[in-house]
């Protein structure tokens, strides 16, 4: 009998506890954002915060770290003028044995080396921003020599240093092509659970944490590249089982129509790729000593010879900070530069040399603002 009065008034105490902080919760996101100030003029405040100090604000109090994670904070520095742009490079470790992240401001220093990405260590995984944050999805580990591909997806938050765990793919697959179009995430094509090559693509949303799939290519696809143009989904490079060698073709989803169509006339298989104003940039496997510009409006391709830079064999990583595009050298060496391209730049000056340059080999890059 006395254990039985311990159990229930322990219960009651706990019971009673949970009750307290789910109301403490239940107030932090009730109160106002700053106490005596309206809330729009309060987010406007918090908004004008420096970055450096996010991870602390965001500290403060449940109401503000859930602000800060939305896409109503981006927007507000937006419109206050005061979104940064980083870049976020993936950089090869040591001989080749794993790989991290490092951010580089927009004049090539080193800000700081991320925390390292959680899960087991995968390759062919795939890289998106959406609203300020970088997503890592899907790819495929080796455990015991035998290859396990991944659904998994992570998002690092840029305001508050960290990591976080979203819904995971309806399919699990690697070396498969995704990007960002109109505030959504697509992935596409890649190789399956038992190496089989797959058609099957499907888009996430970031406002219910889902992952649908949505209409099939029209051939599997694998080891392709994809990228957001003019609302947009364009897949490229890599290869297809119903054609020989590398694909030519440019399959494009309109997610209005919610259909794919084809443009042929595409490269032969993008090795790096970027949009830079209302272009779309390449570089092909077979030809690393030429610049691809795709213009929408005649649909068609202009070639620009890259400078030499050290060997002239070295292929590109690609990468864009203030409207220009970075060409980072995948070799390394002290004749191995870092071009830059300026589109707005006069005829005949377009190309220099940066200093901007990762720690590294870069695997990938992607331009954060927030």
């Amino acid at each position: 009998m006395h254990f039985t009065n311990l159990y229930q008034q322990d219960t009651a105490t706990r019971s009673k506890s949970n009750l307290l902080s789910t109301f403490k919760t239940l107030d932090e996101f009730h109160s106002p954002v700053l106490p005596g100030l309206p809330d729009d003029v309060a987010k406007h405040c918090l908004a004008l915060v420096p970055r450096p100090d996010f991870p602390a604000m965001g500290g403060v109090c449940r109401r503000w770290r859930s602000y800060m994670q939305s896409k109503e904070f981006i927007t507000v520095r937006k419109l206050a003028g005061m979104l940064e742009e980083w870049l976020y490079v993936l950089i090869v470790d040591g001989e080749g044995k794993g790989s991290h992240w490092e951010v580089l401001d927009c004049v090539g220093k080193q800000h700081r080396v991320l925390p390292p990405m959680p899960g087991p260590v995968k390759l062919g995984f795939g890289v998106a921003v959406l609203h300020g944050k970088l997503l890592v999805m899907a790819g495929y580990s080796m455990i015991d020599g035998t290859l396990f591909s991944s659904g998994d997806v992570y998002q690092y938050d840029s305001c508050l240093n960290r990591w976080g765990k979203l819904a995971n793919m309806n399919v699990a697959r690697y070396d498969f092509a995704c990007a960002e179009v109109n505030g959504m995430v697509y992935a596409v094509g890649g190789y399956g659970m038992d190496g089989e090559s797959l058609s099957s693509a499907e888009v996430y949303n970031p406002d219910d944490d889902k992952w649908t799939l949505i209409e099939s290519l029209r051939r599997p696809r694998w080891g392709c590249f994809a990228c957001g143009f003019e609302g947009k989904l364009y897949v490229m490079g890599g290869r297809s089982s119903f054609t020989i060698g590398n694909s030519r073709f440019v399959d494009v989803y309109n997610p209005e129509m919610h259909a794919w169509g084809e443009m042929k006339n595409g490269c032969v298989m993008v090795t790096a790729h970027a949009v830079l104003g209302k272009k779309l940039f390449c570089m092909e496997w077979k030809n690393q000593r030429k610049l691809s510009i795709f213009n929408p409006e005649d649909n068609s391709w202009k070639m620009v010879a890259v400078p030499v830079a050290g060997s002239s064999r070295i292929g590109f990583q690609f990468g864009i900070l203030g409207e220009k595009l970075l060409l980072f050298s995948l070799e390394e060496g002290p004749g191995c530069l870092t071009l830059m391209y300026d589109p707005n730049a006069a005829p005949g000056s377009e190309w220099q040399t940066s200093q901007i340059k990762p720690s590294g080999l870069c695997l990938c890059s992607v331009t954060i603002k927030a």
